[in-house]
């Protein structure tokens, strides 16, 4: 066992490097022991905090903040991590107050101009880390910042609900670009536009949903499970509870719900369960309405059709807007007043866009360019 006194020294004393390989350790180690005594098969996912928004604007590709961010990449590969992840955060300083503000432009040129910037750069340091190290797998990002920020919000009440959806559609291009620079999946569990990439791309993809509401409550919880690979919760936090310690009750929740899904596969129905977990939801939330299976494919279709990150942010967001409008001409989808015009106010919002990123850059200089730097992006400072 790890010497957990030279743990709490390390980290006291600012040694990454060793606070690193023990922590690592006495993970491995746990993995290790439940393979010996359950057969568990089990591999370990690193994600590094994205800590580069602490100034204002953000150095994203130069400073200490990225420094200490790529070195945290680099100790948890050598200490034995098999799988590197981020939540990366390139866009969010625009991202926020244009979603405050509920500006639809605004979220298109953080999502669709900027943050795939970031990602491309971000991703090809990423995948450099990880091809210095064998067998260490590149994974994936997740929109966490974007898309669940806005999906938390409009829990609060505090923006629309259609918002949120076509935030959710539009965060799978940033995402997408991931695996443009090397990562291969599995996807991070908090991406809930991960069937929208395994519909792309083909990869393993992690998903959260019921079984996380100790970590966040969501109008997805099951749907989420429709296309998973993985079931994932990643915030549970070590408290008692009178069955026992929380992540012991959240695994045993998470081993009824993988048994469940074993026995329907195993009994030929995988796909009614599928379809049930599907329509318990799909059309209780907008949200949920563009998570479905089909919703899936018509927006990675869209997606596929765009040739560059900004047309296929606006793409994805408009395919979004089509499953809206369609349920609720159906008669499927409810929405009240509020929701019915914040849908029209985005339809306008798209409409209005402009044809290329370029114009799209120069009308959000004079609203956001004091917000973040153009070399942070790699675009040029005139």
């Amino acid at each position: 066992m790890p010497d957990l006194a030279k743990l709490y020294d390390a980290i006291l004393n600012g040694d990454n490097k060793t606070a690193v390989a023990i922590t690592t350790a006495i993970l491995q180690e746990g993995m290790q022991a439940a393979w010996e005594k359950s057969g568990l098969h089990s591999a370990l996912r690193v994600t590094p905090t994205d800590i580069r928004e602490q100034g204002k604007p953000p150095a994203l590709r130069e400073g200490e903040a990225v420094d200490r961010l790529l070195q945290s990449f680099e100790l948890n590969a050598a200490a034995g991590a098999d799988i590197l992840s981020i939540e990366s955060i390139g866009g969010k300083e625009v991202h926020d107050q244009a979603l405050m503000y509920g500006d639809v432009k605004g979220c298109v040129f953080a999502l669709g101009v900027l943050a795939p910037r970031d990602m491309a750069w971000l991703w090809e340091q990423i995948t450099s880390i990880c091809h210095k190290h064998r067998d260490l797998v590149s994974g994936a990002d997740s929109a966490c910042a974007f898309a669940n920020t806005a999906m938390q919000l409009a829990h609060h009440h505090l923006l629309p609900e259609v918002l949120a959806a076509i935030i959710r559609a539009m965060g799978a291009p940033r995402s997408l670009v991931a695996f443009e620079h090397g990562a291969v999946g599995p996807s991070k569990d908090c991406a809930y536009e991960g069937p929208v990439i395994k519909a792309i791309t083909g990869c393993p993809i992690a998903m959260e949903g019921k079984s996380s509401a100790c970590a966040h409550f969501s109008p997805v919880g099951n749907i989420a499970a429709a296309m998973c690979d993985l079931w994932s919760n990643e915030s549970v936090q070590n408290i008692r509870l009178l069955s026992g310690n929380a992540p012991e009750a959240f695994t045993e929740v998470l081993a009824y719900d993988c048994r469940l899904m074993n026995e329907a596969s195993k009994h030929g129905g995988a796909i009614t369960l599928r379809d049930w977990m599907v329509e318990s939801d799909e059309w209780l939330s907008p949200q949920a309405a563009v998570l479905s299976p089909a919703a899936t494919i018509e927006i990675a279709k869209a997606i596929a059709s765009a040739s560059d990150d900004y047309p296929r942010t606006v793409a994805a967001g408009r395919a979004a807007l089509t499953i809206l409008q369609r349920g609720l001409a159906d008669k499927k989808l409810q929405l009240n007043k509020k929701e019915l015009q914040w849908l029209n106010r985005i339809e306008r919002a798209f409409d209005q866009l402009p044809a290329d990123e370029i114009t799209l850059l120069a009308e959000m200089q004079e609203t956001y360019g004091a917000l973040f730097e153009k070399k942070s992006y790699g675009l040029p400072a005139k």
